[in-house]
């Protein structure tokens, strides 16, 4: 048993904004009004094989899952796997350049590969309501995706140069931030 949902938005963010965005594991929690928490568990930057646990709250439960990336295309695309009770899920994001802005386009897939006859049965009974939590869950994400990547860049701090800090009276060892 498969079932795929897809949707977009268009944005007037450029691709690299969106992407940006899109790929910020760090932000994620407070970009995503549906994510109460990300834990890394592989350092450095996005790519195929970074992995980490996403806590959200759906139908008033925190869930938290295992989330890796498995396909990453720079600016163009990225496909995200977790595996949860017997199900196998896919999330694909494909950014499309529509000069000036971005079409981003989110495909989400549950798989449940080994599902006998009970398990369908089970399951067939509970795809409606699947649906719909999963659209109001991908609608939302899009949309504040969308929202982080047209909001200005926030601007670099200033740096002072090291020398005498003022505030505390050491000599050579200022913090360097205005």
């Amino acid at each position: 048993m498969a079932d795929r949902i897809t949707m977009s938005r268009e944005t007037t963010a450029a691709p690299d904004r969106v992407w940006a965005v899109l790929t910020d594991l760090d932000a994620a929690a407070a970009t995503l009004s549906g994510v109460t928490a990300i834990e890394k568990l592989t350092p450095g930057p996005y790519r195929v094989g970074t992995r980490w646990r996403e806590t959200r709250t759906m139908l008033g439960r925190q869930e938290t899952q295992e989330l890796e990336v498995t396909g990453v295309e720079a600016l163009g695309s990225t496909r995200i796997e977790a595996h949860a009770g017997g199900i196998d899920y896919v999330t694909t994001f494909d950014l499309e350049s529509l000069h000036p802005g971005t079409r981003l386009t989110m495909t989400f897939e549950g798989v449940q590969p080994d599902a006998g006859p009970v398990r369908r049965l089970v399951g067939a009974a509970l795809a409606p309501l699947g649906r719909r939590v999963t659209n109001r869950i991908m609608s939302g994400d899009l949309d504040d995706i969308v929202a982080a990547a047209e909001r200005p860049a926030a601007p670099a701090r200033a740096r002072r140069p090291l020398g005498d800090d003022a505030r505390t009276g050491c000599r050579g060892v200022g913090t360097g931030l205005a």
